[in-house]
């Protein structure tokens, strides 16, 4: 018997069975690892039948890659939220930011952290696309974060004996290596110590 024409309508897009794919991919992938991520899992979370991955991506690895676009397009929103925010004070849009983030870990029991931090970990010694790409994603956000800091430091709020781009590449590193410690110990407290010292100590001024 034909498909009517709504029964038509509610199948979904290749661009909708794509996304949920990436979505899924995403979700296991931050916990379980990329390596450890099996595509027949991905294609049963989604309902899609096996066999049809390769009509989505011509690979694993550009199905990895396209996880990662996606969560940078979604975190670059984020950022969007906080560092627009000009009804705050640059320093206390960096605060709200980091802060969001502790309250995320936390609400999630420090489990999965973050995606980009665990592929970095787990990839850039294993395929040179991701670590080229990820370490363009890591870059970008150093700018953002710079870029807040130099106009904290504009309106006296940070003191300008820092250079903007490497207190945000330290802002970054830090707070990746406290992600990382705060899953292995399923605490804040590795979060906590970094809010603690970078607005109360560094950031202290005058």
């Amino acid at each position: 018997m034909p498909r009517t024409s709504t029964q038509m309508s509610n199948k979904p897009s290749k661009q909708d069975t794509r996304l949920a794919l990436i979505e899924a991919g995403a979700a296991i992938i931050v916990e379980k690892g990329f390596n450890n991520t099996g595509i027949d899992e991905i294609l049963k979370t989604v309902g899609v039948p096996k066999g049809s991955f390769y009509y989505y991506f011509s690979s694993k690895n550009d199905f990895g890659l396209n996880i990662i676009n996606h969560y940078t397009d979604l975190y670059e929103k984020k950022m969007d939220r906080y560092f627009n925010d000009t009804s705050l004070t640059p320093l206390n849009r960096l605060r709200q930011y980091f802060q969001s983030s502790r309250d995320d870990m936390q609400n999630n029991a420090c489990r999965k952290g973050c995606l980009l931090g665990n592929l970095g970990q787990e990839m850039a010694d294993q395929e040179e696309t991701f670590r080229l790409r990820l370490a363009e994603v890591f870059q970008h956000w150093c700018l953002r974060l710079a870029t807040c800091i130099r106009e904290a430091q504009r309106l006296d709020e940070i003191s300008d004996q820092f250079d903007a781009e490497r207190l945000a590449e330290f802002c970054l590193c830090s707070w990746e290596g406290a992600v990382l410690r705060a899953k292995v110990m399923k605490s804040p407290q590795p979060l906590d110590t970094f809010l603690y010292y970078l607005f109360e100590e560094l950031f202290a001024w005058p």
